[in-house]
C-alpha cells in the first residue's frame, strides 16, 4: 500500500468541511441539513456525506438544459470544494490533443494509468477531476496522465474517442511506455469512454492495456436501465442532464452505437476489467448488465457494488471511509494487473 498522507488528509478535510459549511449558508441549505438530521435518503450516511449529495443535487441542473454550460457551472464549484495538494502537474500540449501528468511522492514509471474524466462529455477537465487522480495515482503508486478530452456539443463524437487513441498512442510511441505498463480508467463518461477506448483498439489489432477501470460507469446512453427510476430518490443525478448530454454528444449518431453505448457492443477480448458503482445510484444498472455480458464473452471482469453510494462516490474520500476504500481497491487492481502483464510480457519475450 502506498504511504499515507495524513497530514495533507487533515488538512484537506478540514478544507472541505469548511468549503461545505460556507455553501450550506451561502444557498440557503441550512434547512436542507435540519431535514437530513431526521429523514437521512439512505440509511448509515453520515451528516457531512448527506449533507455532499444535497448540495450536489440542488447543483444539478433539470428541466429544459439548453446549454451545456447549465452542466459545466456545477462541476466546475465543486473544484472549489476539493483542491489537493502536494501534488505535481506538468501540462501537455500536442498537435492532437491536451492533458496533464499528475503525480505524488508514491508514483512510480513502472506503472501508468490514462484517466478519462466524466461530465456527461460535455463538461469536465483534469482541473475538475484532480482530487480523484490525485489520490488514485498515489494508491496505485503510478504516473496518472488525465487526458484533457474535446468535449460536446463544440465536439461531438466521436473526437472523445479520437482523442483517448490518440493519448493511448502517444503513451507507447513517445513516451516510451509498454502496453503492459498501461491502465485505462475513467469516471462516469469517463468510464463508457474507457471501454470504447478499449473497443476500438481491440478492433484496430492495436495492443491492449493491461486492464480497464471503470468507476460509475456510463455505458448505456440509450436511458433503459431500471435503476435509473428506482434508485432516483437516493441519486444527485436525473433524467435531465443524462438525457440533455447523451442528446449533445450522439449529435445524430444512434445511441445504441457500440462506442457510444459500449453496453451494446461485442465485448470478446477485452483485458481484464474492474468496474465499481454504487447501489444507491441511477446508473447501476449499467454497470450490472455489462458485466454480465462481459463475463458471458470470456472477459474477466470484476464487479464491485458499494453499499448506499451514489454515483462517482470517489470524490467524497476525503470524509467517506468508503470512497477512500474504493479508491485504495483501484490502486491495488492497477498494480496487480501491471504486474501481471509485464510477467506475461516477459515470458513471451
Amino acid at each position: 500500500m502506498a504511504p499515507g498522507l495524513p497530514f495533507a488528509n487533515l488538512t484537506q478535510r478540514t478544507r472541505m468541511y469548511w468549503e461545505i459549511n460556507r455553501i450550506m449558508v451561502r444557498g440557503g441549505l441550512r434547512a436542507v441539513v435540519h431535514r437530513i438530521r431526521r429523514s437521512p435518503r439512505a440509511p448509515g450516511w453520515s451528516l457531512a456525506y448527506e449533507s455532499i449529495v444535497e448540495m450536489m443535487t440542488l447543483g444539478t441542473p433539470g428541466g429544459s438544459i439548453q446549454s451545456a454550460d447549465e452542466i459545466r457551472r456545477p462541476l466546475d464549484r465543486l473544484t472549489n470544494v476539493t483542491r489537493p495538494i502536494r501534488v505535481e502537474r506538468m501540462p501537455v500540449n500536442t498537435a492532437l490533443f491536451r492533458g496533464e501528468w499528475v503525480s505524488t511522492r508514491a508514483s512510480t514509471h513502472e506503472r501508468i494509468i490514462l484517466y478519462l474524466h466524466g461530465g456527461g462529455y460535455v463538461s469536465g477537465s483534469p482541473r475538475t477531476h484532480l482530487a480523484v487522480t490525485t489520490r488514485l495515482a498515489h494508491e496505485a503508486q503510478a504516473r496518472l496522465f488525465a487526458l484533457d478530452y474535446r468535449l460536446a456539443p463544440e465536439h461531438p463524437f466521436p473526437a472523445q474517442i479520437e482523442d483517448a487513441w490518440a493519448a493511448y498512442w502517444w503513451l507507447i510511441t513517445e513516451q516510451g511506455c509498454t502496453p503492459a505498463q498501461i491502465v485505462v480508467a475513467g469516471d462516469s463518461a469517463g468510464g463508457g469512454l474507457t471501454m470504447a477506448l478499449l473497443l476500438a483498439l481491440r478492433d484496430a489489432h492495436v495492443p491492449l492495456p493491461a486492464g480497464g477501470v471503470g468507476l460509475s460507469p456510463w455505458l448505456d446512453l440509450t436511458l433503459s436501465g431500471e435503476t435509473l427510476l428506482t434508485n432516483k430518490p437516493t441519486d444527485f443525478l436525473n433524467l435531465d442532464v443524462l438525457r440533455a448530454a447523451a442528446r449533445m454528444y450522439c449529435n445524430g449518431y444512434e445511441a445504441r452505437h457500440p462506442l457510444i453505448s459500449p453496453l451494446y457492443a461485442d465485448l470478446s477480448g477485452l483485458p481484464p476489467l474492474l468496474i465499481q458503482a454504487g447501489s444507491a445510484e441511477m446508473l447501476l444498472d449499467d454497470s450490472r448488465r455489462f458485466a454480465e455480458r462481459a463475463r458471458a464473452a470470456g472477459v474477466d471482469v470484476q464487479l464491485e457494488i458499494w453499499e448506499s453510494m451514489v454515483h462517482v462516490w470517489h470524490f467524497t474520500w476525503l470524509i467517506e471511509p468508503k470512497a477512500r476504500q474504493a479508491i485504495r481497491r483501484v490502486g491495488r487492481f492497477v498494480r496487480e494487473r501491471v504486474a501481471a502483464a509485464r510477467r506475461a510480457h516477459a515470458l513471451v519475450h
